[in-house]
């Protein structure tokens, strides 16, 4: 017997703007969405999590905890983003003492290379300078609703989806294996950035990229206290293959898939 592992991918439900394309997400705390919120639990409910991970620096472990703990006394309203929304109220249906962060932050690393081709950090502007801008990542690499974009200052660019979509089937589409295919497909694109002897996209991809989803998976296995374990990881969909990958290379756990669990139903 071995532990068993359900990777959720997510999107971000509190609008950070952080990722190369930002689906603009509706206020989450609107009754409606509550709504569908608690019925996405109660479907994830039905895989019996023994711990819920979240994807949050290891730093950030004992604040979240007290705020997780003032949840369940009462004390504490569940903010947007979903380590609150899903990973708190989950947790706490399943009576857990605690949440589990198992994200890593590059930058917080004494061991990571920081001058490896430092002047080739910025791999949209080598790309646009050495004619390869087809390497870089696209919105169409990606399953994006269909709505208006916008482009902001800092090169962010923002989607406000044209249909209204319901948090249930917002993550069965963030959770299909063909769509989460397409998002590692785009880092090894972009990892093709780069000529003759300068690889800014190999170097970024290589060392930034890769290790952050191994150091996820490491993480996970230092949680992991016996074969009876089945822990529910929340993450960012673009995180999900690699992360898969690791876990199922290692021949350790047993995946499942959150499709299993999650179906449509309609809310009134």
């Amino acid at each position: 017997m071995k532990p068993t592992i359900m990777i959720l991918g997510s999107g971000h439900l509190a609008n950070p703007g952080k990722d190369a394309f930002n689906i603009r997400m509706d206020d989450v705390l609107a009754p409606k969405r509550q709504s569908e919120i608690k019925l996405l639990v109660s479907q994830l409910k039905e895989f019996r999590p023994t711990k819920v991970a979240l994807q949050a620096d290891q730093r950030f472990a004992p604040e979240i905890n007290v705020n997780y703990q003032d949840y369940v006394d009462g004390t504490y309203d569940l903010k947007r983003w979903e380590h609150d929304q899903i990973g708190y109220r989950l947790a706490k249906e399943m009576e857990h003492p605690k949440v589990y962060c198992v994200d890593f932050s590059p930058e917080h690393d004494p061991f990571f290379p920081k001058d490896i081709d430092s002047n080739l950090i910025d791999i949209d502007k080598f790309a646009m300078e050495n004619n390869q801008e087809h390497l870089l990542p696209k919105m169409e690499d990606f399953d994006i609703p269909e709505g208006k974009t916008h482009h902001e200052e800092d090169g962010r660019v923002w989607i406000e989806p044209k249909k209204y979509e319901s948090i249930i089937d917002m993550y069965i589409r963030y959770n299909q294996p063909e769509g989460r295919r397409a998002d590692h497909q785009s880092y090894l694109r972009m990892s093709q950035v780069g000529i003759g002897n300068q690889y800014p996209g190999v170097n970024w991809v290589g060392n930034h990229w890769y290790p952050r989803n191994l150091k996820v998976f490491v993480n996970l296995t230092r949680i992991t206290e016996s074969a009876e374990d089945r822990i529910l990881v929340i993450i960012g969909a673009g995180l999900v293959f690699l992360l898969q990958q690791f876990l199922e290379d290692s021949g350790d756990y047993i995946i499942e898939s959150p499709l299993k669990y999650i179906k449509s139903e309609d809310i009134s």
